[in-house]
């Protein structure tokens, strides 16, 4: 754990550090696949565990409504994210297996062209993996977001977006940061540049 070796200061100045090593063309690719799926009418499903899973409901809520200046009458961005089903996740964990919770739900609601969202810190959870694979196999787009060494996922997914540091904490602050910018970009490029204004 980063912050445990480090006093305030230091790890601030470390953060600050790790975003300069975020490849900005990485993140801007998947604003452009984000556009995409927007124009095309698309899903675009996030899913993640733990810490990433609280990232991946974060990031589905701010896509869902915060690229949007017209509530009443703008086209909305159809996404989901299946961190979310409570209910459905315990059942399937329950009966099948923990390593299912995902893949069981995009076979009951995607279709070939819809993107995959899919964040793990150490890039290898079974789950996030199994979901990949089926994805990648049945004409989804996919996109990895990782940290550490992105491993397995980073080497499967079409796309990536790929944190370099060695901490679990750290990698999801900085997918967060990531993301935030995200929510600008395809605010401006849904909204217009008026509303960015």
């Amino acid at each position: 754990m980063l912050a445990a070796n480090l006093d305030a200061r230091a790890y601030l100045d470390r953060v600050c550090r790790e975003i300069q090593r975020i490849d900005a063309s990485q993140l801007e690719t998947v604003a452009d696949l984000i556009e995409r799926s927007y124009h095309a009418d698309r899903f675009v499903f996030v899913i993640g565990n733990g810490g990433s899973a609280a990232n991946a409901s974060h990031l589905c809520e701010d896509l869902n409504k915060c690229t949007l200046r017209d509530f009443e009458s703008q086209k909305r961005l159809k996404v989901l994210s299946l961190t979310d089903n409570t209910a459905g996740i315990m059942a399937w964990a329950n009966d099948e297996g923990y390593d299912r919770v995902f893949l069981e739900q995009l076979k009951t609601y995607a279709s070939p062209g819809d993107l995959v969202l899919a964040i793990s810190g150490s890039g290898n959870s079974p789950n996030i993996l199994k979901a990949v694979e089926w994805a990648n196999a049945h004409g989804l787009i996919t996109v990895g977001i990782t940290g550490f060494g992105g491993g397995k996922l980073k080497e499967i997914a079409h796309h990536n977006l790929h944190c370099p540091v060695d901490d679990m904490g750290t990698a999801e602050s900085l997918h967060m940061v990531a993301f935030h910018w995200l929510i600008g970009d395809l605010y401006r490029r849904i909204s217009g540049p008026a509303a960015s204004a």
